[in-house]
């Protein structure tokens, strides 16, 4: 088991202080009801207390098993975002999606089975989730260096952060550690926990909170549509339909999208963030302030609503903005992990052992 760092103490002082108040115990009065239940209760406190802290997500679980993950996965991620941008935000969306189902547990990757019908093809998903191969590339490159170490759920994770860190985003330690799920749920992700780009204002609270993200989490991990694309069939209503947008930025979206629905078009693609598209910074909520959110969940952050000071705040100060997000994805990133024992670090990402 790996070391449990400070303020955590270690199985090894549990055990003494265990055994020590056991043998205080004894010399006492051992027959006594009061010395039994001390003794239950300290050995329930250590149980509990041991399995809690091997829960916990670590910056250096791979330390010494795998120095060399880091690495591995900027090279595989640098060469694929080098090679055509948007990949940057097929990563970091990617972490997203497999987190707020089940969990950070690389389940988003599982292929169909015929045991089990996965995640990737639910509505949320299908046609839309891509970076895959990217990960499959990581996950050969890091297999290579430590084999059956590193998590598919824990690479997921990594290669988010540096999506964003070499689109010009902040850098941060990310928290790892978790294992991979053996199975996946086309069902869970199919519920509405992921938001669809029609959301209202309190939709997006609501999905958001129920993953223990606040409100601030929510606005400041939208800033990631700074960048990316998004498909005419997830904006399409908003720029025919909607009345809080700009006419030229809706005007201008609408020869490459039209109103018709069910024909090739709608996989045309138009950027998130039509200043930077590239490069992550706060112009998102600049744009927001000129109505020019690409999807209706984006523009309803900034409509009269409980959030339009944090919109603000954020258009000012991407200082702010990059602190937040940061944080916010850190809180995404411990979302019902699988640790310990549970689960299994596959060899594939797109399938269980």
């Amino acid at each position: 088991m790996q070391a449990i760092p400070w303020p955590y103490p270690s199985s090894k002082l549990l055990l003494c202080f265990f055994f020590s108040h056991r043998k205080m115990a004894l010399s006492s009065s051992f027959s006594s009801p009061s010395s039994k239940a001390t003794i239950f209760s300290i050995a329930l406190f250590m149980v509990l207390l041991i399995g809690s802290s091997s829960a916990q997500l670590s910056e250096n679980f791979y330390a010494k098993k795998c120095p060399k993950v880091f690495y591995a996965v900027k090279s595989v991620v640098h060469s694929a975002v080098s090679k055509e941008p948007r990949m940057g935000a097929s990563l970091l969306r990617l972490f997203f999606h497999d987190c707020f189902v089940n969990g950070c547990d690389g389940s988003v990757l599982l292929d169909d089975t015929s045991s089990f019908k996965g995640e990737k093809t639910a509505p949320p998903n299908k046609n839309s989730l891509r970076g895959f191969q990217v990960i499959d590339a990581i996950k050969s490159k890091v297999e290579a260096t430590c084999p059956g170490v590193v998590s598919c759920a824990d690479i997921v994770a990594i290669a988010a952060r540096d999506s964003v860190a070499i689109l010009g985003g902040p850098f941060w330690n990310v928290k790892l550690g978790r294992r991979d799920s053996k199975t996946a749920s086309f069902n869970a992700a199919s519920s509405g926990v992921i938001p669809p780009p029609f959301s209202t204002l309190s939709n997006l609270i609501t999905r958001f909170q129920a993953q223990g993200l606040s409100v601030k989490d929510m606005v400041a991990l939208s800033g990631a549509h700074t960048i990316g694309k998004a498909r005419c069939s997830s904006y399409k209503s908003r720029i025919y339909n909607d009345t809080n947008i700009n006419r030229v930025f809706a005007n201008a979206r609408k020869k490459n999208c039209p109103r018709t629905s069910g024909t090739p078009k709608d996989n045309n693609v138009a950027v998130l963030d039509y200043k930077t598209p590239n490069h992550f910074d706060n112009n998102y909520y600049k744009n927001l302030l000129e109505q020019k959110g690409l999807l209706h969940s984006d523009q309803v952050l900034f409509n009269g609503g409980s959030t339009d000071s944090l919109v603000k705040a954020y258009s000012n100060n991407q200082r702010a903005f990059e602190s937040d997000f940061v944080t916010a994805m850190i809180k995404m990133g411990n979302i019902k992990p699988l640790t310990g024992s549970s689960g299994e670090i596959r060899k594939l990402c797109r399938r269980a052992n």
